[in-house]
């Protein structure tokens, strides 16, 4: 109960946290960070525990598999440079300085370093997209910077996976590594498996409350299937994702789709204040146990994984930069060359968030110094998304990008080709209907080829919503007077909505914490 008590308390905290998030455009990730902080230090804070292996099936998984769903192929195809640069050897040179660090300063054994690298390495894309989407940045950054996300992390959890297989097994060489050799491509294999299962079943439950919670049982499925076959269970959710995601939202009706996302959505988010939550309370347990002396090492410690994470990162992206340009000019690559404004934003973009608290909190409760790898975790994800955090907006102001206007021709182009398609199937058509569509949709059309949302400057879709408004108020007012019955109210409230969000102009209807 004292945990329940705590989390809903958080959720409170966060609550008031976020307006201030909106307000003064900080990432929402930082407010959490400083709500769980705030939650953990009060005094009637409980003792709490997560078994390991739940911390990974419960926060790891559905933010594998929401990142995944996000990054199609074509766009890994498109961007594997920097995305391999980023995701891949970023993480790898990131995890091996502070492993180094951990080794010098701390005598922590080797796996327990590389533990503890891997944990800290990936940056985390819910703290980096709550600010980018608040700024006009070049669109190839923006994709590249997402795209990071899911790549960094199954690369960081690889590692993770093996370090702590080498922490508990002596014959790591021999017997654990050839099991992991096994596990990736058994993990590529099951996940594709388990997504055309998906869209058989799936298909079937499409529209209903049953198929949205089959969302989650399959997700967290894949993973335990995958860890009980002793596969890596990322890459099954990576695969599994991206194979719905190619085949199923085409499949679905827009109720479904409207209402899955939406879910998702508050999961992921919901899942952001569970982990802030309980690394603030393992983290306060582990203050009060520490003795003064070992306390202040930890801190220490914690400091100089702090500034390694940092340095790291910025340093590998400007040294990308550098032979990036050198190898485009002699003729080598064909890879788009960043400008040192991006690289220098791409380098500084480096939250930790979320996978990273998921991944400490995994850690084998008699894991090796597992304390002090807790507090050097926990440092980093303030300490990034404290002064990383909210010098991001600044730093984007002081760049001064160019605008990017590609999206809004990619859009355009579009939009024009739906409204041709829509005039096609009218064609020939003399009836009523048929000609005041032909009306709406020239009119549309002249206006989207403008550059324009018809629905933005559209009389007609502006007086739409003013008639909706206006039925609210008069369903309100007949509910409040006892004309009408709550199932009435709550079936009309519902078509009023769907109708509303048929003529809001794009980006009105978005959920603002994500």
């Amino acid at each position: 109960m004292a945990f329940f008590e705590s989390m809903l308390t958080l959720l409170l905290v966060a609550i008031v946290f976020l307006q201030f998030s909106r307000k003064f455009r900080i990432p929402y990730p930082t407010m959490l960070a400083i709500a769980g902080i705030i939650v953990a230090a009060v005094p009637w804070a409980p003792e709490v525990a997560i078994d390991p292996e739940l911390a990974l099936a419960l926060l790891i998984a559905p933010v594998l598999f929401d990142a995944a769903y996000d990054l199609p192929p074509r766009t890994l195809r498109r961007n594997w440079l920097p995305l391999f640069s980023l995701a891949a050897i970023a993480v790898i040179l990131t995890a091996a300085a502070v492993a180094a660090v951990g080794v010098t300063m701390a005598g922590l054994p080797l796996a327990a370093a590389v533990a503890l690298g891997a944990i800290v390495a990936p940056p985390d894309a819910a703290a980096a997209t709550a600010m980018l989407d608040r700024f006009d940045l070049p669109r190839q950054t923006y994709v590249i910077l997402k795209g990071e996300s899911l790549l960094n992390d199954a690369v960081a959890l690889l590692i993770f996976s093996a370090a702590v297989a080498a922490a508990a097994s002596r014959a790591f060489f021999t017997g654990v590594l050839a099991k992991l050799a096994l596990a990736v491509p058994g993990g590529l294999v099951l996940g594709y498996l388990l997504g055309r299962l998906y869209m058989v079943v799936g298909l079937k439950l499409a529209g209903t409350l049953g198929g949205t919670l089959l969302e989650f049982v399959a997700t967290f499925g894949t993973w335990i299937i995958a860890e009980r076959l002793h596969l890596s269970a990322i890459l099954a959710i990576v695969v599994y994702a991206m194979v719905i995601a190619r085949y199923m939202p085409e499949r679905q009706t827009a109720r479904h789709r409207i209402h899955s996302y939406s879910v998702w959505e508050a999961a992921v988010f919901l899942l952001n204040v569970l982990a802030f939550l309980l690394m603030g309370l393992q983290v306060r347990q582990i203050v009060l146990d520490l003795d003064p002396g070992r306390l202040s090492f930890a801190i220490t410690l914690a400091a100089a994984v702090f500034i390694t994470v940092i340095v790291t990162r910025l340093a590998w992206v400007l040294f990308y930069n550098r032979v990036i340009t050198v190898l485009a000019k002699r003729g080598y690559t064909k890879q788009a060359v960043p400008t040192f404004a991006t690289s220098l934003l791409a380098g500084w973009c480096g939250m930790r968030g979320l996978v990273t608290l998921a991944t400490a909190l995994a850690l084998p409760i008699d894991f090796r110094d597992r304390d002090i790898i807790l507090l050097s975790a926990l440092a980093v994800v303030l300490g990034t998304l404290i002064v990383q955090g909210l010098t991001l907006g600044p730093l984007i102001r002081l760049l001064k990008f160019e605008p990017d206007t590609s999206l809004d021709r990619d859009l355009t182009r579009a939009r024009v080709a739906l409204i041709d398609a829509a005039l096609a199937e009218l064609a020939g058509g003399e009836d009523k209907s048929a000609r005041i569509l032909r009306d709406v949709y020239t009119s549309e059309r002249e206006i989207a080829a403008d550059g324009k949302h018809p629905r933005e400057v559209s009389r007609l879709d502006k007086r739409r919503r003013s008639v909706i408004a206006a039925k609210r108020r008069k369903l309100a007012a007949m509910r409040r007077a006892d004309e009408i019955d709550d199932d009435v109210f709550h079936m009309l409230e519902q078509e009023l909505d769907w109708a509303e969000l048929a003529v809001l102009p794009p980006g009105r209807d978005e959920i603002v914490e994500s």
